[in-house]
């Protein structure tokens, strides 16, 4: 068991899924929601692009810059002592294997992040290499992706017939051997999560995938019923609680006791 008061480490993530322990992650923004993050035991904290829409009022991720990721991220590593944290890389800042390595390094120099995160399988290979070979370390992310909407045509769920899925397990199986160390699976069968999750040695964190993933993160405005339409598979936790730091916990204990997701929080 992960002593509570300590901070973690990939490798103590890591260590989580060879135990069967559940890893409990959500999003922040900003120095005050990631303290409290922090001291509900929240393990993975993740300064998402999502910002864009739930902060900046965007339609999509997409308008979102290494600027503003790096601001946001150096908010929230302030308040941060024991979550391992992670950030994403926005669109267009990981084109190309040297323009990565630029967008992370930063990143990791200026705001503190232990990783960093990016969409995308098999065309993705060549960057996941090249940071992987330059010991940073890469969260995947699999399934539906946000900075591709335009292409998926909407936020629907991914892999829902034979084809489809075989070629997301493909994909999960290519990234863990280029050197991902996590990955994200958001809106899949959680099935096929279960399956994804069961051929992977790297942990696995799903949003929409079902129970069977490694551990579950969350957009923490949906998980606390701040935002108009709270999806399918989310919950509100903050409606039984009596504050927001108790809404935190009980996320955290719900994931670490799989209450959370339930079957009607999935596909």
């Amino acid at each position: 068991m992960i002593d509570p008061q300590r901070s973690l480490s990939l490798p103590d993530l890591q260590a989580m899924k060879t135990r069967g322990e559940k890893i409990a992650a959500l999003t922040a923004y900003d120095a005050t929601f990631a303290m409290a993050m922090d001291q509900a035991g929240v393990d993975l904290i993740l300064v998402g692009d999502s910002l864009g829409m739930v902060v900046q009022g965007q339609a999509t991720t997409l308008p979102v810059t290494l600027d503003h990721m790096a601001y946001h991220a150096a908010c929230v590593r302030r308040a941060v002592h024991r979550a391992v944290l992670a950030v994403d890389l926005p669109f267009m800042s990981y084109a190309s294997p040297p323009q990565a390595l630029d967008s992370a390094a930063r990143l990791m120099r200026e705001c503190g992040a232990q990783m960093v995160k990016l969409e995308g399988g098999r065309g993705r290979l060549e960057v996941v290499r090249a940071l992987a070979a330059q010991d940073i370390p890469v969260c995947a992310h699999l399934g539906l992706l946000p900075q591709s909407i335009h292409r998926l045509g909407g936020y629907r769920v991914q892999g829902r017939d034979d084809r489809s899925a075989q070629l997301l397990l493909e994909d999960a199986v290519l990234l863990q051997e280029a050197g991902a160390a996590m990955l994200v699976l958001e809106c899949v069968p959680a099935s096929l999560a279960s399956e994804i999750t069961l051929a992977l040695a790297i942990p696995t964190v799903g949003i929409g995938a079902g129970p069977g993933c490694d551990g579950q993160v969350l957009v923490s405005y949906d998980m606390l019923g701040l935002t108009p339409h709270c999806p399918r598979f989310c919950r509100n936790f903050l409606a039984d609680a009596r504050g927001i730091p108790e809404a935190l916990a009980s996320y955290v204990r719900a994931v670490r006791e799989s209450e959370f997701p339930a079957p009607d929080n999935g596909f």
